[in-house]
């Protein structure tokens, strides 16, 4: 039914965008919840009123900003250091048992945040840790819809995660609705009553186990198809048996190819230069998320108007995540349909062409912080420009780099590995907030200038990739030489 295959497959597509552009990073939209949180009085009670110039009374709020921190510091770091298990829950045990579990703990965080009070603001942790973890299982399941469409494999990887990124932008809405009437409770049920929505995606149009790539011929999924689960084994050079899952038409037969065991692929350059090149951004964005609020604060004087004025210019920002990702995903995918130097595999020409892009995201963070580290308020709205957009190609480029250069049976694994590494390296966030607000009495200028320095060991990751792709091509042209 070509009819039919292609019409799912495009629904596919289609709802997976809105699932990711509408739920799944809605924890970073955490300055505009934030706003209104703080208007409900969540935490208020670590509020403090100080003597200042002249003996005025002055009230500070240095404790509750610091525990809004702390709560996106956890969910934050949850966010990445889970997906190491829940990547292996997925290559393990396929789309839908990891989709109804990402779907239950998505669910327990609305309603968690629906029913928290004030008086219940320590709710907020276990809250946006779960919706958090839920999230990114909505992202890790839709990533693989790429292989769908296959020389447009890259480009639709990092519209997903840029759709992730736009997604954010969830709790400005909330934040408008609330300043209109609608209360953070009702916000939050309807949330939850989605979830019937992912549960319909999940049985109709996604796959029992995976979609695998290359795509087989007449390949179906979803309730409606009629596929089976392959299931190979294979005996890698080093002697571990690697296991590779994915689902197939019934008539048929899939090769057995050798691949790289996931130790293998752990242990090599190309894995630890990509988590260095991941980490150092990831931090530089994290803190910048979790200290907005403060900082808009400093530099507005603390005028409420000006602060909310700043906080919806980034949230809206925020939006253009999805329509800023796809760019990464051609750049990488420049090189589909071109032909390629004799000798040359594809997986070469896909790391051939990440170059450029994993340079461009470095550079882009590089400018980012740049605007960051100015005490100019004007200029944060190019600083939201620009964050946008390198987080965008970030996370896109994060998850199509783990594509291309890594089997395709490890990538739940792997990305979930990185994440996780990655998440660890982001708990630095807390103590460079605790730094600010303590020894330098509110004032962010070394703490900025330090994660500027620090983002420069992101260039690293594309020379090692260009000088891996150069050592291969002159080791063609000795060989063709020789012959």
């Amino acid at each position: 039914m070509p009819g039919f295959e292609k019409v799912q497959r495009g629904l596919t597509f289609a709802t997976g965008l809105v699932e990711c552009l509408c739920f799944a990073g809605a924890v970073f939209g955490w300055a505009s919840l934030v706003f209104v949180l703080k208007t409900e009085g969540f935490f208020s009670s670590l509020c403090v009123n100080t003597t200042g110039v002249n003996a005025t009374q002055v009230l500070d709020c240095s404790g509750q900003d610091e525990q809004f921190s702390l709560v996106f510091t956890i969910a934050s770091f949850m966010n990445n250091f889970l997906t190491l298990p829940n990547g292996f829950l997925f290559d393990q045990f396929g789309t839908t048992v990891a989709r109804l579990f990402g779907i239950f703990l998505y669910t327990m965080g609305t309603l968690m945040v629906a029913f928290s009070t004030p008086a219940l603001s320590n709710l907020l942790f276990p809250a946006l840790s779960l919706l958090a973890v839920g999230g990114i299982l909505f992202l890790i399941t839709n990533m693989q819809v790429g292989n769908l469409f296959g020389s447009h494999r890259s480009t639709i990887i990092t519209l997903y995660n840029g759709a992730f990124d736009s997604s954010s932008a969830l709790f400005f809405v909330i934040k408008l609705l609330y300043e209109s009437g609608v209360s953070l409770r009702a916000s939050f049920l309807v949330l939850s009553a989605c979830s019937v929505i992912h549960l319909l995606r999940t049985f109709f149009l996604l796959p029992r186990k995976f979609i695998p790539y290359p795509l087989p011929d007449h390949y179906t999924y979803g309730i409606l198809g009629k596929s089976k689960t392959v299931r190979s084994e294979q005996t890698t050079a080093n002697g571990d048996t690697q296991r590779t899952i994915e689902e197939a038409p019934l008539d048929k037969d899939v090769p057995v190819k050798q691949e790289k065991s996931f130790r293998e692929c752990f242990l090599s350059r190309f894995f630890f230069c990509h988590l260095l090149w991941l980490s150092v951004m990831q931090l530089r964005h994290y803190l910048f998320i979790g200290t907005l609020n403060p900082m808009l604060q400093r530099l507005t004087a603390g005028e409420p108007t000006l602060v909310s004025q700043y906080i919806n210019a980034f949230a809206i920002t925020q939006l253009c995540g999805v329509l800023c990702a796809p760019w990464n995903g051609l750049i990488m995918d420049r090189n589909k349909g071109k032909p390629r130097t004799a000798g040359e595999s594809e997986q070469e020409a896909d790391l051939r062409a990440s170059v450029l892009s994993l340079f461009l995201t470095a550079l882009q963070c590089v400018l980012f912080s740049i605007c960051a580290s100015t005490q100019f308020l004007p200029l944060q709205y190019v600083t939201f420009i620009l964050q946008v957009i390198n987080r965008s190609f970030l996370y896109g480029g994060n998850a199509a780099f783990i594509s291309v250069a890594f089997p395709s049976c490890h990538f739940g694994k792997l990305y979930g590995m990185v994440m996780a590494l990655s998440a660890v390296f982001s708990l630095m966030q807390y103590p460079c907030f605790a730094l600010v607000k303590g020894p330098l009495h509110g004032d962010p200028l070394y703490v900025n200038v330090g994660l500027t320095l620090l983002s420069l060991l992101a260039f690293i990751h594309p020379l090692s990739v260009y000088l891996h792709c150069r050592r291969l091509a002159s080791q063609r042209a000795k060989s063709k030489a020789s012959s």
